[in-house]
């Protein structure tokens, strides 16, 4: 008999999406083989999904049209997967930077009606919030007419409608924006989650993790926030940190996504 080892068929197996990066205008899934292989090295079912990115080719796209592409993608992955042989009965959703924002969008306001159960989301660098006094790295705190306006634009076009600067500040704005902050979405229910963050961020608001964390930590949905002191929106100067990342994103898969290995000799 041959020493040679094989996975066994198992009856159902566990689907982990991961979303590329970009800033929501350039990126593909391609960009993320690597970390789509790791993931399959750990037993996973695991797929990168492209979305319509904004661009003179698509300048009507927004985050709230390429959140809504994720969830609609989503059951045919699961599908593809079964016809496949992989049938699939639970999944876990990350990314990186905009891919990260879109998938805590799809974590914490689509996990509901997920056609299988989302057990957890992970993720680098996403913003979650748009909060003008928190996006200081463009400007926009500075809390006067053309600062306002400033915002209102840019959270706008992210958001695929316009917004009114006369109603920063008010729940009216937190209605305006839910579609696109993850932030809005955190209660008792959601999904536990990992996510990484440089302190010194000039693409997206540090400050916006900052309330992310503290609406995770109040309603007591187990997480990991870890910051990176030293680096950037590249996390590119806390190589110690990015292990532990992977450390505990090791963790997080284990425990709330388990894989059963069974290897048996080839020709079982």
């Amino acid at each position: 008999m041959t020493s040679t080892r094989q996975l066994k068929k198992e009856k159902t197996y566990g689907l982990v999406v991961y979303l590329h990066a970009g800033g929501f205008t350039t990126g593909d899934k391609a960009d993320d083989t690597a970390m789509l292989q790791w993931l399959c090295s750990k037993g996973y079912v695991a797929a990168g999904i492209n979305y319509t990115l904004r661009n003179e080719k698509n300048p009507t796209a927004s985050v709230y049209s390429q959140s809504m592409e994720i969830k609609e993608r989503i059951p045919q992955v699961i599908e593809v997967a079964k016809k496949l042989g992989y049938p699939i009965d639970k999944m876990a959703i990350g990314g990186g930077s905009a891919g990260h924002a879109l998938a805590m969008l799809y974590a914490y306001r689509d996990a509901s009606t997920a056609p299988v159960p989302v057990k957890m989301v992970f993720g680098a660098v996403g913003p979650s919030s748009f909060y003008p006094e928190d996006w200081s790295n463009y400007g926009l705190d500075k809390n006067t007419e053309e600062s306002k306006k400033a915002a209102a634009g840019l959270f706008g076009i992210m958001a695929g409608k316009t917004i009114d600067p006369s109603i920063f500040g008010t729940p009216q704005y937190d209605e305006q924006m839910k579609d696109i902050s993850a932030l809005l979405w955190v209660n008792k229910d959601s999904v536990p989650s990992l996510m990484v963050y440089g302190k010194h961020d000039k693409v997206q608001p540090f400050a916006a993790s900052v309330r992310l964390e503290k609406a995770l930590e109040k309603n007591k949905v187990p997480h990991d926030y870890i910051v990176f002191e030293r680096s950037g929106h590249g996390l590119q100067n806390d190589d110690a940190d990015m292990y532990t990342y992977y450390q505990k994103l090791t963790e997080y898969l284990n425990k709330y996504m388990p894989v059963k290995w069974r290897l048996l000799p080839t020709g079982q």
